[in-house]
Parts: structure tokens; C-alpha cells; sequence
């Protein structure tokens, strides 16, 4: 891989069959995600809505009945699922929970036809767009929300791409368009 600027240019041969979002709490992944697919004609997966079907609870209920260790496996195994649709050939945009993208074991999946595209922006603006949910069981605080998001920054670099996710949702689309659109370029160049 080569990195231009934010984001790398992959030496794959062929057009992405998935594109995942990662990245922080708040950054917008389902918003986007929900845009976005709706413009490529891709269906959406926000992932821990996936979960949540599974287990059938909230993720704020795993998290009080199980603890964060159970959550990370039905996780794991939710992004299995999806990996294996795009095996048989489903397109998707799937939006990682927060966390997800942090473990290397998920990252290793995300390989041969997918992107992953970190929606970055800082822990401030964030804080402003989660701090009123009280469905986000690790924003609860903003001094450990500012740690946990400051942790997570290395594991989100790892990404294929960064979006910085701080403007408006079109802004942010166009973005990613941008990188699809040059993916394609490379491609077929």
C-alpha cells in the first residue's frame, strides 16, 4: 500500500465489493452510512444493530448483562456474518460499532474487495453529538470519552482511508465519493 496524504492508494486489481466505516462514537457512520448507501444503491448494515437482533437486547443491556468481553465476540461474529454475504457476492456499506475497528482480529477480516474509511473528527465535536444519548454506555463522562477516543486513534490510522467527519453529511459523502472515484481511476488504469 502506498499512502497519499489521509489516505492510501491500494494496489488491488479489483473494485471494492464492501466499504466499512470506522471510527469514534458520534463521528456519523450510521448517518452517513444510511446517505450513502442509498446513493450507491449499496444496502446499509450499522452493525450493532445487527447485534442487537441477535442477542435481542440493546447493546447497553449486553454490555450491563454480560459484560464488554461478550459484546466484543457477538461483535466479531456479526462482522463474520457480513463477510461472509460479500463472499457470495452482496455489495454492502457497513458501519463498525466504535470499538470494533480497535481489534486486530476484525481488521484482519477486512481484506480482498473491502475498504475501510475512518470518519474522523475531534473528541469535542464528538462529545457534542453523544453527549445527550443515554444509550452510549462508554459516553458517560467526557474526560473518559476524550481518553477512550484518544486510544483509539492509532487503531482507527490503520484504516485504508480518512475522512475528516467534522463538516456537514454532504460534505462527507463527497469525500467519500471522491475516494471511490479514484479507486475506480486506479483500477482501471
Amino acid at each position: 500500500m502506498e499512502r497519499t496524504g489521509s489516505s492510501t492508494v491500494s494496489s488491488q486489481t479489483m473494485e471494492p465489493r464492501a466499504i466499512f466505516l470506522v471510527g469514534f462514537m458520534g463521528c456519523g457512520k450510521s448517518t452517513c452510512g444510511t446517505a450513502l448507501g442509498k446513493r450507491l444503491g449499496w444496502p446499509f448494515v450499522d452493525l450493532d444493530n445487527e447485534i442487537e437482533k441477535t442477542a435481542d437486547k440493546p447493546i447497553s443491556q449486553i454490555f450491563t448483562d454480560y459484560g464488554e468481553e461478550k459484546f466484543r465476540q457477538l461483535e466479531h461474529e456479526a462482522l463474520q456474518d457480513q463477510l461472509e454475504l460479500i463472499q457470495k457476492g452482496s455489495s454492502r456499506l457497513v458501519a463498525l460499532g466504535g470499538g470494533a475497528f480497535t481489534f486486530s482480529r476484525n481488521r484482519d477480516l477486512l481484506k480482498d474487495g473491502c475498504i475501510s474509511i475512518w470518519l474522523d473528527a475531534d473528541a469535542d465535536t464528538l462529545w457534542n453529538r453523544v453527549r445527550n444519548e443515554s444509550n452510549r454506555p462508554l459516553a458517560q463522562h467526557y474526560d473518559s470519552f476524550s481518553k477512550l477516543h484518544e486510544s483509539r486513534q492509532k487503531s482507527y490510522s490503520k484504516a485504508d482511508h480518512c475522512v475528516d467527519a467534522s463538516g456537514n453529511l454532504q460534505q462527507v459523502i463527497n469525500k467519500i465519493l471522491g475516494i471511490l472515484l479514484l479507486k475506480r481511476t486506479y483500477t482501471d488504469g
